[in-house]
């Protein structure tokens, strides 16, 4: 080998974050660094064609191996225990919620990353900065945030008098109450599943004044007059306005049964009118029309102390400690996250995904959507973290992943009482917090 193709090689595999064989011999074809992207599957299909093909793109320029496996985002946490407990898999795995401070004797730092993005993009949402950081370590790189609101029927509300989307939560169950004596409900899941019941059950608890904890975070709180009154009203809105049918459903049942017209309203993200209006000749109304001309959204609709404050899911990138290949996560994931590549997925999710700095709320594509998805652009704004009143801590994201709070209300609208319901939910909140 000749000192000036050496050279070449040498610099060539120092880029692409590779080693020459031992013995300083270069070998004749090096093999391109492999990487493993775990993340959900995502609600806007062409989404996930973009990323792959924008993952495509990347190991062409930089003669790179990265593959993209997607799950059903209910099944990724199981899949995370298993890669932490066998010191294995994906080197890189999409988080959700603050599942990053659950995990996060198992992740890299990837402060230098986070702080990069934050300069570059205007910084983040205080949620998503929540979900990805400890203190001054940053265990995920934050990605995006659900813009989670109610979708609706148009013209099924004006049929119950209602033209305008309703302002507070009493609005809501008089049109709910209305709608489901016309057999066209609420659809509202209480199951075990990752987004649409703690988006719900978070925000009804905090807008009747309950919180998980005090502002330490060391001691539960829950059981007070608050909680107990949001217990109360969901058991008389459940029973009188929602599709009772629909206690377990995930977040896929929910999409299915609007699109099918058996619910009136439902806590989603845009999804619901995204695929509705890409896929007009599958997706219509009784009148066979398409149905995305229906839809509209609005926020969860003001409680008895004022303005609710939403929960949007927060989602961030953590590289796996287990990984051999941290410096290439890290190359990638800036690559990714980069204005220019995050952009065009961004626009391809019309508002499904936004993003997890403040900087996307200016981006043009929200000029161009249809005025129906436009209030997805502000969405993330206000939104608390779980374990309010306290921090969002690894004890918040045990009480959340084992459902306790959506569960409290799953129990009273089964008949438990909302005094029994909430007494059980502070009991299993001590174990976690106090235990």
């Amino acid at each position: 080998m000749t000192k000036t193709s050496r050279r070449t090689f040498l610099k060539t595999s120092g880029a692409l974050g590779l080693l020459a064989a031992g013995g300083g011999v270069a070998p004749a074809f090096a093999q391109p660094t492999k990487l493993h992207l775990l993340q959900w599957v995502d609600f806007i299909p062409e989404g996930d064609a973009e990323l792959r093909r924008m993952i495509a793109e990347y190991n062409r320029q930089m003669k790179m191996d990265v593959t993209l496996e997607t799950i059903n985002a209910n099944d990724l946490q199981a899949r995370i225990t298993a890669a932490i407990q066998s010191g294995s898999g994906a080197d890189i795995i999409l988080m959700l919620h603050n599942w990053p401070h659950l995990y996060a004797n198992a992740l890299a730092d990837v402060s230098e990353l986070c702080e990069w993005k934050a300069r570059d993009q205007g910084g983040y949402y205080p949620h998503n900065e929540a979900a990805a950081r400890a203190g001054a370590r940053w265990l995920g790189l934050p990605w995006g945030t659900g813009g989670i609101l109610i979708a609706y029927r148009r013209s099924w509300f004006a049929e119950v008098g209602a033209s305008e989307a309703p302002r507070t939560l009493e609005e809501y169950r008089r049109i709910g109450v209305a709608l489901k004596k016309k057999g066209k409900p609420v659809g509202q899941t209480l199951g075990h599943t990752f987004g649409d019941a703690p988006a719900w059950t978070y925000p009804l608890t905090w807008t009747f004044g309950g919180a998980e904890t005090d502002p330490s975070g060391k001691r539960a709180v829950l059981n007070g007059k608050g909680t107990l009154e949001a217990v109360k009203w969901m058991v008389g809105f459940w029973k009188d306005a929602c599709d009772e049918g629909a206690l377990a459903w995930d977040d896929t049942n929910n999409n299915r049964a609007f699109h099918a017209g058996e619910i009136g309203a439902t806590l989603n993200g845009a999804s619901i009118y995204i695929f509705a209006k890409r896929n007009p000749d599958k997706i219509k109304d009784e009148a066979g029309q398409p149905m995305w001309r229906d839809i509209s959204h609005f926020s969860i609709p003001d409680g008895p102390l004022g303005r609710t404050s939403p929960y949007k899911v927060a989602f961030s990138h953590a590289i796996m400690k287990y990984s051999r290949q941290q410096k290439a996560a890290r190359e990638f994931l800036k690559w990714l996250h980069a204005r220019e590549q995050f952009g065009r997925w961004f626009e391809i999710e019309e508002g499904y995904s936004v993003g997890a700095t403040t900087a996307w709320e200016n981006h043009p594509m929200w000029a161009k959507i249809d005025d129906a998805l436009k209030p997805f652009r502000t969405a993330p704004r206000g939104a608390r973290m779980i374990g309010y009143a306290g921090p969002p801590t690894a004890r918040a994201s045990e009480a959340l992943t084992k459902y306790i709070i959506t569960d409290m209300y799953a129990k009273a609208v089964q008949g438990l009482s909302a005094e029994d319901a909430v007494r059980w939910a502070e009991g299993e909140l001590k174990k976690i917090y106090e235990g």
